[in-house]
């Protein structure tokens, strides 16, 4: 039942955000830059997830992991030597990557801004009033922020063999021997591979029938070949079915030996003991929000993983700037938190990018669309860094150049996708793209290839004969 509480006659603060991951330190940033008061409860570390446990250490982790792949294939450059991982130091980077970092999400840099950063657990107890410790503050306005964290899947014998998570990995000191992934999404296929490039023996399990089951079956498949081709034993379409120490069954009869698990079969919504149940605003194990992010209660607004949207980093910014603004300025700013075109990347080696709607999508909600497709091996760029696997394929209304959607598999994949994301958001078709000069020979030029592609494969073809016919004439 939503309890409705009694309204201060006088207000702490404008708001008060919990939680100061990416969410909620946008939602403070933006608070405090429009000079309204401001305060912001954490209960654990500044930066949340992806400063501490998630983007950061992991990008840090892969780059590591990459530097020692790149020294295996030197000879294949010209090159002699390699470079043997030390994984003590390779953590330790880790760590001073994370340290470097903190400072942008530090308190001191958000008191400095006038953000008022109290440490503590928070619980609302009504519409305009949060518990910290034995402090009771009130604002016109909430917001909660209080992330995600890994989800353990009920398997028999799981809890027994301490696993690993995103949260809990680096803690380690030295490298497992034997190293089993639990699940063949994005965190678990980036580890994976990192792991493996690392010198352990990695063996990934994926109970769907395929890695990355909501990308396009060929993008799941060069996703495959990347991971085997590190060394990575890929199992698809099995479920474990329990754990005894040092061995995980599977559905299929068979066992795999291990020293450590990892788990990375997705994250759920940090809800509990932030007073969200007692005041009714948890419906099915969901935290319930309007296209306006108000929960059931108007005062109370959430931003970030903690809705279970899209849970990304760039996503919780997102959110927590339109959750700000709306908390503040309602009901004079009735926004709405629009996040499409979302870009999304996976950092792997090759990388993989989308923003929009891929083939499998298009199809199953019965969109039209045409595909046109470039392959990474006939980009200049890309021959010379020796980085030719992959492709961009875009998909277009048909008959048109309007993009509805872009997948692409490359190295730079990720840095790819802006151009054609910017294009989206802006109303910009193919035609825009291949009209823009890019810069030679760079990875940019890609896209401008791909336009060249669509445009070269719809010139009518009566104009290209009286151009013939033109040019025969002018010849004599």
């Amino acid at each position: 039942m939503v309890s409705a509480g009694k309204k201060p006659r006088r207000f702490d603060y404008n708001l008060i955000v919990i939680g100061a991951g990416s969410a909620g330190l946008v939602a403070a940033y933006v608070a405090a830059t429009a000079k309204a008061r401001v305060a912001l409860i954490e209960q654990s570390e500044m930066g949340g997830d992806c400063l501490n446990t998630g983007c950061v250490p992991s990008k840090a982790l892969i780059r590591s992991a990459k530097l020692a792949h790149d020294g295996a294939v030197a000879a294949a450059f010209g090159l002699k030597g390699r470079l043997e991982p030390d994984f003590a130091a390779v953590m330790a980077r880790v760590r001073g990557v994370i340290a470097k970092v903190a400072p942008h999400d530090s308190a001191a840099r958000y008191r400095a801004l006038g953000v008022e950063v109290i440490a503590g657990r928070a619980c609302i107890v009504d519409p305009w009033t949060v518990e910290v410790g034995d402090r009771k503050l009130s604002a016109r306005k909430l917001i909660v922020a209080t992330g995600a964290e890994p989800f353990l899947p009920p398997i028999p014998g799981l809890a027994d063999v301490a696993p690993l998570t995103s949260e809990t990995l680096w803690r380690l000191e030295t490298a497992p021997r034997r190293l089993l992934v639990l699940g063949g999404g994005a965190i678990g296929c980036e580890l994976a591979q990192a792991f493996a490039r690392l010198g352990v023996a990695v063996t990934l399990v994926e109970s769907a029938a395929r890695l990355l089951i909501r990308e396009d079956e060929e993008v799941s498949q060069a996703m495959r070949a990347a991971l085997i081709g590190d060394g990575v034993e890929v199992i698809e379409n099995v479920a474990v079915t329990s754990f005894s120490e040092g061995r995980a069954t599977l559905a299929d009869g068979r066992s795999i030996d291990f020293d450590r698990v990892l788990v990375a079969v997705g994250r759920r919504p940090r809800l509990e003991g932030f007073g969200l149940e007692e005041l009714g605003l948890i419906e099915n194990g969901r935290l319930v929000v309007d296209d306006r992010l108000r929960t059931k209660l108007p005062t109370i607004y959430a931003a970030g993983d903690v809705i279970g949207q899209l849970q990304f980093t760039h996503a919780a910014g997102s959110y927590g700037a339109a959750a700000a603004l709306n908390g503040l300025l309602s009901p004079m700013r009735p926004g709405k938190a629009k996040l499409a075109p979302f870009p999304a990347v996976i950092y792997t080696d090759p990388e993989i990018a989308r923003v929009g709607l891929n083939e499998s999508e298009a199809r199953a909600q019965g969109i039209g669309y045409e595909v046109t497709r470039y392959e990474m091996k006939e980009l200049d760029r890309a021959i010379a860094d020796g980085a030719e696997e992959g492709f961009i394929k875009v998909l277009t209304v048909p008959g048109r150049d309007r993009i509805l959607g872009v997948t692409i598999v490359g190295a730079r994949a990720g840095d790819m996708l802006s151009e054609f994301t910017l294009a989206m958001r802006h109303g910009l078709g193919l035609k825009a793209i291949f009209a823009t000069i890019h810069p030679y020979p760079g990875w940019s030029d890609a896209a401008r290839a791909t336009a060249g592609e669509w445009r070269r494969a719809r010139a009518p073809a009566w104009a290209l004969r009286f151009s013939q016919r033109l040019f025969a004439w002018a010849r004599g």
